[in-house]
C-alpha cells in the first residue's frame, strides 16, 4: 500500500494514546508520509469540516485506543470509505484492534508497505427512525449507522424499568418482547453487548443479524440469528408504560415515541478493517478474552 496521507485518531484523556500518536507521527514522517493527529473526542460535524478542507482524503486511518475509540471513528467516518488500522493502546486486546507491539517496534509501516495484511469488510447496520402515517418520502426523521449494534432500553431510569417492544421481520409480525430491552447486532457486534446479554457468538465473516432480548420476562423470548438481508421493524407497544430510547454502539441516539418506529437493515457501505496476517487470530482472541482452554498440548509443553 502506497501511503501519502494518514489520519491518526487517538483516544482522548489518555496520556498513553497521546504519546503513541506522537510516536506514530514520527515513524510516518521518517518515511516521508504526511499525517494529521486528532483526538477521538470530536463531533461528527467537526470531522466532516476537517476532511472537507483537505485536498484528498487520507489513505488510511490509524486509531490508537480500544474498541470503543474505534467504534466512534468507524461510525463518524462511515461515508468516507477509509480503511482503518486500529491498535490497542492502554487496555486489553480487543476484537477490533491489533496488538500495540506492531506500533512500537515500527513493524506496522513495513507490513503496510509490503501489503502483508487483509482488509476485512465488516457489515454495518442502518436504522431509520420513521414516523407512522407519513408518505414514504417524508417518513424518515433520523438515520443512524452502527458497526456493532442498535439496542432499545427504557428512558426511565428508576428501579427496574421494563418496556414492551413489537418486532416485525420482512413484513411479518414475529413477537412482542417484554423486559429490559432488545438488541439488534451485526456478527461483529455479537461479541459485545449481545454476548453479555446471553446471545450467541457469530463469526464476523457470517452475514447475519442477531436479535437478542435483554432480561426478558418470558423464558420463551430467545435470541434469534437471521440473514442480514432481512428488514427488521421495531415498534414500541402503545399500551406499554414509558418511552424507549435508541442506542448505537454504546452511545445514546434519541427517544422513540409511541408514534415512531425503527426500520433496521444492512448498511449501504461496509467498514474496512486492516488486519495484519501476523496478528492474533480471531479464535485466539476469543481464547484470551473469554479464558477458554485453547490448545492444552501447548500449555503442557511450557510446563
Amino acid at each position: 500500500m502506497k501511503l501519502s496521507l494518514v489520519l491518526i485518531v487517538y483516544r482522548s484523556n489518555s496520556s498513553k494514546a497521546l504519546e503513541a500518536s506522537k510516536f506514530c507521527e514520527e515513524v510516518l514522517k521518517a518515511k516521508n508520509i504526511k499525517s494529521n493527529r486528532i483526538e477521538s473526542d470530536f463531533h461528527e460535524n467537526e470531522i466532516e469540516k476537517y476532511l472537507g478542507n483537505l485536498e484528498k482524503h487520507p489513505d488510511i486511518g490509524i486509531v490508537l485506543g480500544g474498541d470503543g475509540t474505534f467504534l466512534k471513528c468507524a461510525n463518524a467516518l462511515a461515508d468516507y470509505d477509509i480503511p482503518f488500522l486500529s491498535i490497542n493502546i492502554g487496555g486489553n486486546l480487543g476484537f477490533l484492534t491489533q496488538e500495540k507491539d506492531f506500533l512500537f517496534d515500527k513493524s506496522f509501516i513495513e507490513i503496510l508497505e509490503n501489503e502483508e495484511y487483509i482488509i476485512d469488510f465488516r457489515n454495518r447496520l442502518n436504522c431509520n427512525v420513521c414516523i407512522t402515517g407519513k408518505s414514504p418520502e417524508n417518513k424518515i426523521i433520523k438515520s443512524f449507522d452502527a458497526l456493532n449494534d442498535f439496542y432499545f432500553k427504557s428512558v426511565e431510569e428508576d428501579i427496574s424499568p421494563t418496556n414492551q417492544i413489537q418486532i416485525e421481520i420482512d413484513d411479518e409480525q414475529v413477537n412482542e418482547y417484554k423486559g429490559d430491552g432488545l438488541i439488534i447486532s451485526t456478527s461483529t457486534g455479537s461479541t459485545a453487548y449481545s454476548m453479555a446479554a446471553g446471545g450467541p457468538i457469530v463469526h464476523p465473516s457470517i452475514d447475519a443479524m442477531v436479535i437478542n432480548p435483554i432480561c426478558p420476562m418470558s423464558l420463551a423470548s430467545r435470541p434469534i440469528v437471521i440473514p442480514n438481508t432481512s428488514k427488521v421493524i421495531i415498534k414500541p407497544v402503545k399500551k406499554s408504560k414509558g418511552e424507549i430510547k435508541l442506542w448505537r454502539d454504546g452511545s445514546k441516539c434519541m427517544t422513540i415515541k409511541a408514534s415512531y418506529y425503527c426500520e433496521i437493515k444492512k448498511g449501504v457501505s461496509p467498514c474496512k478493517i486492516i488486519r495484519f496476517k501476523k496478528s492474533t487470530s480471531y479464535y485466539n482472541t476469543l481464547i484470551k478474552k473469554l479464558d477458554w482452554k485453547g490448545d492444552l498440548s501447548l500449555k503442557n509443553q511450557k510446563n
